[in-house]
């Protein structure tokens, strides 16, 4: 069995515009996160990895 995608959620809850700046995650994609499928989460994850390098930091 492959192994199992881990949530990026770093427990920093905070949405801008419909968008976690914690993880990066829109909020769609937070809600569906358990009934999403192993190739769908692995998309997910590189989706909100790109998210996040676009988010200005302080």
């Amino acid at each position: 069995m492959a192994k199992k995608i881990e949530s990026p959620c770093v427990s920093i809850c905070q949405l801008s515009g419909g968008l976690c700046t914690g993880c990066g995650r829109t909020v769609e994609e937070i809600r569906h996160w358990k009934a999403m499928k192993r190739p769908e989460k692995m998309k997910t994850v590189k989706r909100a990895d790109e998210r996040l390098k676009k988010i200005p930091r302080d």
